[in-house]
Protein backbone atom coordinates (compact mmCIF):
# COMPACT_ATOMS: atom_id res chain seq x y z
CA UNK A 1 0.00 0.00 0.00
CA UNK A 2 2.62 2.42 0.57
CA UNK A 3 2.80 6.32 0.33
CA UNK A 4 -0.36 6.30 -1.72
CA UNK A 5 -2.25 5.06 0.68
CA UNK A 6 -1.00 7.29 3.30
CA UNK A 7 -2.05 9.99 1.25
CA UNK A 8 -5.84 8.82 1.09
CA UNK A 9 -5.70 8.10 4.35
CA UNK A 10 -3.90 11.39 6.10
CA UNK A 11 -1.44 9.77 7.32
CA UNK A 12 1.77 12.09 7.96
CA UNK A 13 5.12 11.26 9.66
CA UNK A 14 7.99 13.76 11.86
CA UNK A 15 10.56 15.15 10.21
CA UNK A 16 13.84 13.58 10.43
CA UNK A 17 15.65 13.99 13.30
CA UNK A 18 12.40 14.79 15.77
CA UNK A 19 13.08 12.92 18.69
CA UNK A 20 9.93 11.53 19.66
CA UNK A 21 8.60 12.39 23.15
CA UNK A 22 6.99 9.49 25.79
CA UNK A 23 3.64 9.05 25.62
CA UNK A 24 2.75 10.87 28.99
CA UNK A 25 4.28 14.33 27.54
CA UNK A 26 2.15 13.73 24.26
CA UNK A 27 -1.19 13.79 25.80
CA UNK A 28 -0.10 16.49 27.77
CA UNK A 29 0.60 18.80 25.11
CA UNK A 30 -2.69 17.38 23.16
CA UNK A 31 -4.81 18.40 26.66
CA UNK A 32 -2.32 21.62 26.19
CA UNK A 33 -4.49 22.89 23.04
CA UNK A 34 -7.42 23.56 24.98
CA UNK A 35 -8.80 27.19 25.56
CA UNK A 36 -10.89 30.04 26.10
CA UNK A 37 -10.84 30.75 22.38
CA UNK A 38 -10.29 27.75 20.51
CA UNK A 39 -13.94 26.15 19.10
CA UNK A 40 -13.02 22.59 19.97
CA UNK A 41 -12.13 20.95 23.31
CA UNK A 42 -9.63 18.14 23.62
CA UNK A 43 -10.84 15.70 26.90
CA UNK A 44 -10.17 12.19 28.05
CA UNK A 45 -11.99 9.46 26.48
CA UNK A 46 -15.41 7.70 27.76
CA UNK A 47 -14.71 4.16 27.81
CA UNK A 48 -17.73 3.81 25.33
CA UNK A 49 -15.90 5.70 22.80
CA UNK A 50 -12.99 3.02 22.57
CA UNK A 51 -10.06 5.72 22.52
CA UNK A 52 -7.31 7.48 24.60
CA UNK A 53 -8.40 11.29 23.31
CA UNK A 54 -11.01 13.27 22.03
CA UNK A 55 -11.31 16.42 20.14
CA UNK A 56 -14.86 17.92 19.68
CA UNK A 57 -16.73 20.89 18.52
CA UNK A 58 -17.48 23.11 21.64
CA UNK A 59 -21.20 23.00 20.01
CA UNK A 60 -23.20 22.57 23.40
CA UNK A 61 -20.69 24.62 25.29
CA UNK A 62 -23.17 28.35 26.07
CA UNK A 63 -19.95 30.62 25.38
CA UNK A 64 -19.55 29.16 21.88
CA UNK A 65 -23.20 27.83 20.86
CA UNK A 66 -24.15 31.47 19.90
CA UNK A 67 -21.75 31.30 17.28
CA UNK A 68 -22.60 27.63 16.07
CA UNK A 69 -26.50 28.73 16.28
CA UNK A 70 -25.93 32.03 14.22
CA UNK A 71 -24.14 30.63 11.46
CA UNK A 72 -25.97 26.93 11.41
CA UNK A 73 -23.55 24.90 11.14
CA UNK A 74 -24.50 22.05 9.87
CA UNK A 75 -21.74 19.55 10.94
CA UNK A 76 -20.44 18.40 14.43
CA UNK A 77 -17.09 17.14 14.22
CA UNK A 78 -15.24 14.64 16.34
CA UNK A 79 -11.82 12.89 16.35
CA UNK A 80 -11.17 10.07 18.67
CA UNK A 81 -7.67 9.39 19.17
CA UNK A 82 -5.91 6.28 20.51
CA UNK A 83 -1.83 6.68 21.19
CA UNK A 84 -0.18 3.22 20.31
CA UNK A 85 3.41 4.32 22.73
CA UNK A 86 5.07 0.86 20.41
CA UNK A 87 4.68 2.57 16.87
CA UNK A 88 4.82 6.01 18.32
CA UNK A 89 1.62 6.91 16.17
CA UNK A 90 -1.67 8.40 16.72
CA UNK A 91 -4.30 6.72 15.29
CA UNK A 92 -7.33 8.82 14.69
CA UNK A 93 -11.02 8.36 13.35
CA UNK A 94 -13.25 11.75 11.98
CA UNK A 95 -16.83 11.19 12.68
CA UNK A 96 -19.25 13.77 12.02
CA UNK A 97 -23.01 14.00 12.09
CA UNK A 98 -25.33 15.77 10.35
CA UNK A 99 -26.94 18.84 13.51
CA UNK A 100 -30.39 20.50 12.80
CA UNK A 101 -31.15 23.71 14.60
CA UNK A 102 -34.63 24.42 16.22
CA UNK A 103 -36.25 26.66 18.16
CA UNK A 104 -35.82 30.59 18.72
CA UNK A 105 -33.66 29.64 21.33
CA UNK A 106 -31.28 27.89 18.92
CA UNK A 107 -30.95 24.31 20.29
CA UNK A 108 -29.61 21.50 18.29
CA UNK A 109 -30.47 18.00 17.44
CA UNK A 110 -28.96 15.28 15.94
CA UNK A 111 -30.38 13.66 13.03
CA UNK A 112 -29.25 10.27 11.59
CA UNK A 113 -27.28 10.41 9.20
CA UNK A 114 -23.15 9.39 10.15
CA UNK A 115 -20.16 9.03 8.19
CA UNK A 116 -16.84 8.39 9.27
CA UNK A 117 -13.40 8.73 7.75
CA UNK A 118 -12.04 11.77 5.93
CA UNK A 119 -13.72 14.89 6.73
CA UNK A 120 -13.22 19.02 6.23
CA UNK A 121 -15.83 20.84 6.67
CA UNK A 122 -15.93 24.11 5.56
CA UNK A 123 -18.82 26.72 6.12
CA UNK A 124 -18.24 30.70 5.07
CA UNK A 125 -20.79 33.23 5.29
CA UNK A 126 -20.64 36.79 3.22
CA UNK A 127 -22.48 39.96 2.86
CA UNK A 128 -22.21 42.70 -0.07
CA UNK A 129 -20.96 45.88 1.28
CA UNK A 130 -19.54 49.27 -0.26
CA UNK A 131 -15.75 49.18 -0.70
CA UNK A 132 -13.29 52.03 -0.06
CA UNK A 133 -13.71 52.85 -4.13
CA UNK A 134 -17.41 52.78 -4.17
CA UNK A 135 -18.07 49.59 -5.49
CA UNK A 136 -20.17 47.11 -3.89
CA UNK A 137 -17.67 44.22 -2.99
CA UNK A 138 -18.14 40.91 -1.11
CA UNK A 139 -17.07 41.10 2.74
CA UNK A 140 -16.59 37.47 4.40
CA UNK A 141 -18.63 37.82 7.55
CA UNK A 142 -18.02 33.97 9.37
CA UNK A 143 -15.71 31.30 8.23
CA UNK A 144 -15.83 28.28 10.24
CA UNK A 145 -13.22 25.06 9.09
CA UNK A 146 -12.71 21.77 10.48
CA UNK A 147 -9.06 22.15 9.51
CA UNK A 148 -9.22 24.89 12.71
CA UNK A 149 -9.24 21.90 14.78
CA UNK A 150 -7.45 19.20 13.19
CA UNK A 151 -4.93 21.13 11.73
CA UNK A 152 -3.62 22.07 15.52
CA UNK A 153 -3.77 18.33 16.67
CA UNK A 154 -1.53 16.87 13.71
CA UNK A 155 0.84 19.32 14.43
CA UNK A 156 1.39 18.63 17.89
CA UNK A 157 1.14 14.67 17.22
CA UNK A 158 4.04 15.52 14.48
CA UNK A 159 6.12 18.28 16.60
CA UNK A 160 6.17 15.35 19.66
CA UNK A 161 7.61 12.89 16.65
CA UNK A 162 5.23 10.39 16.86
CA UNK A 163 3.10 9.22 13.51
CA UNK A 164 -0.67 10.45 12.68
CA UNK A 165 -2.26 7.95 11.63
CA UNK A 166 -5.59 8.84 9.74
CA UNK A 167 -8.72 7.68 8.65
CA UNK A 168 -8.13 3.96 10.79
CA UNK A 169 -11.38 2.53 10.51
CA UNK A 170 -10.80 0.06 13.82
CA UNK A 171 -9.28 2.22 16.81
Amino acid sequence: MGRRWDTYTGTQYPGSGVVSQPPAHLRAALLGLNGTEVPFVVRAARPEEKADLVAEWRIQEPAWQSLFARSRLNRQLRIRMRLIPEKCEVRTLDEQWEVTWVGTTPAFATSRQYSRGPATTVSKRWTYEQGPDGRRQRVETFRFDSREMKDPLRDTVLGAGWTWRGVVFKL
